[in-house]
Parts: C-alpha cells; sequence; structure tokens
C-alpha cells in the first residue's frame, strides 16, 4: 500500500470515528465508565429532545450491578417449554386467569372490541410478567435502563428506551425513583420504556398514562400488539398469524410458546 493511500485511509477511518464518538456515547463493560458515559449521552438525549427534568434523572442514575448480573444469566430462556412453563407457573396463570375474566368479562370484551386482541393473551402476558401485578420490580427503571444503554452487549437496543425513559421523565409519567424490573421494564405488563413512551394509552381518562394502573397497562398491551399487526379474529398459535405478533413482544421462543398456550387454555 502507497503511503499516500495509507495517510487516504488513516484520514478516513479518523474521520469515521470522529462521527461515531459525535453521534454515539462511549459504552463499556464494567462501571467504571459510567459517568463519563452519562455526560456524554446527556448531548445525545438533548439532541433527541429530552428536557431538563430528564437529564437531571440522568445524572442522577446510578450503575446498576444487579441488573448487569441478570443480563448476563438469563437461565429460564433456555429451558424446554415443558420446563419453562413449570419454572413460571403456567397452571397458577391459567387457573387465575380464568378466574379474573369470569370476574370482569366485560372490561376484557371492551379490549378485544376496540383493539382486536382476545382475553387470554392479555391475561397470559400480565400473569407471566408480574403476576398479575404481584411484584413490579424492585429496580430504579431509569439506572436500569441507563445501565443497560452503557454496557456494551446490547448498547444499540436499550439506547433508544433509555431515551425513551428520559423523555417519560419528562413527561411526568415516571420519575428517578419509579421502580421496575431489572431491565429497565414498567408496571403490570412490564413495557420496556421506548415501548411504553410510543403505544401507551390513557385508559382511564384521567390524563395520563400510568402503567402501575391495570386499565392502562392492559390497553396499552392491547394497543402495542394492535399496532405490531395484530390481526383481529385471527389464530395466534405457532404458524398462525398473530403469533408473529406476540415475538414482537418478547424475543425468547419459550415465552412465546407459553403465552399462546396459556392464552388458549384461558380463553377456552
Amino acid at each position: 500500500m502507497s503511503l499516500h493511500f495509507k495517510r487516504l485511509a488513516t484520514g478516513l477511518a479518523l474521520s469515521i470515528g470522529l462521527a461515531q464518538s459525535a453521534h454515539a456515547a462511549t459504552c463499556g463493560n464494567t462501571g467504571s465508565g459510567f459517568e463519563n458515559w452519562k455526560v456524554e449521552f446527556a448531548n445525545e438525549a438533548r439532541k433527541a429532545g429530552v428536557k431538563q427534568r430528564g437529564l437531571q434523572a440522568l445524572s442522577q442514575a446510578q450503575y446498576a450491578n444487579r441488573t448487569i448480573a441478570a443480563d448476563r444469566n438469563q437461565k429460564s430462556f433456555k429451558y424446554s417449554l415443558n420446563k419453562f412453563m413449570q419454572v413460571r407457573g403456567a397452571d397458577t396463570i391459567v387457573a387465575q386467569g380464568r378466574k379474573r375474566k369470569a370476574r370482569n368479562p366485560q372490561f376484557y370484551a371492551t379490549l378485544e372490541r376496540q383493539y382486536g386482541v382476545p382475553a387470554g393473551v392479555l391475561i397470559s402476558i400480565h400473569g407471566m410478567e408480574t403476576a398479575f401485578g404481584g411484584f413490579m420490580g424492585d429496580s430504579q427503571v431509569v439506572s436500569a435502563i441507563t445501565t443497560l444503554a452503557y454496557d456494551c452487549r446490547r448498547s444499540a437496543f436499550f439506547v433508544p428506551h433509555a431515551i425513551g425513559a428520559l423523555k417519560l421523565v419528562d413527561q411526568g409519567t415516571v420519575t428517578s425513583s419509579t421502580r421496575g424490573a431489572k431491565h429497565g421494564e414498567l408496571g403490570h405488563t412490564q413495557f420496556l420504556p421506548g415501548n411504553a413512551l410510543k403505544y401507551g394509552v390513557d385508559a382511564t381518562g384521567d390524563g395520563k398514562v400510568d402503567f402501575y394502573n391495570m386499565t392502562d397497562a392492559l390497553a396499552s398491551t392491547a394497543n402495542f400488539l394492535r399496532q405490531k399487526g395484530w390481526k383481529p379474529g385471527r389464530g395466534y398459535q405457532e404458524g398462525q398469524p398473530n403469533f408473529q405478533v406476540i415475538k414482537q413482544w418478547n424475543a425468547a421462543t419459550v415465552y412465546q410458546q407459553a403465552i399462546a398456550i396459556m392464552a388458549a387454555r384461558i380463553d377456552g
């Protein structure tokens, strides 16, 4: 390679590197660089439309060691379908889900009329994610999601959700102290913040979207599925049109299969 060409190549690489650093904060695999990353990411967030309250929440975020540990150790998604359903309590979800549907049939019927998603699917997701609101997480949402955005393992996936979380703070939907799952998911059905921002529904009509309110959370879940392509009246088992939409909710095959099976049992 000629010296001239080497200089051109070096200059091009430098230009690309500078361009990348101008647009993306530098990820890391330990907590040591998190504070510096937050300063860089604040510029990125500001350009994306995050306001003062969101930026303040970012400045207060702490590196979430428990989130990183959980992200590295998602064992249940490696189980067989039968094992996964056993570990996650599928029979209990179905039994309780049938009772919940029987107690409040009009609520689920209204959601199905509006969004086309059957009760069993929404109830299965609700049961799988939080045991019907029994445990919605004990991790600070903003700290968890910004930690994942900083972590090099899946930074590109989580950066939009981190931006979403900060915008939710701006809107007053969450605060720095709002708690959710270890991956930053919110409320009854564990919405990732970017999805919460985009698909959230104020079903109670009180002027705000509250993912810790069951009505808002389930309406938002139904809206997510409908917007992702749910076809009313069509099947949702493997090989049927709406199974592809269930895949949009969670990427793990055993999770998708379990939701479809439990939903069919609940819907009868």
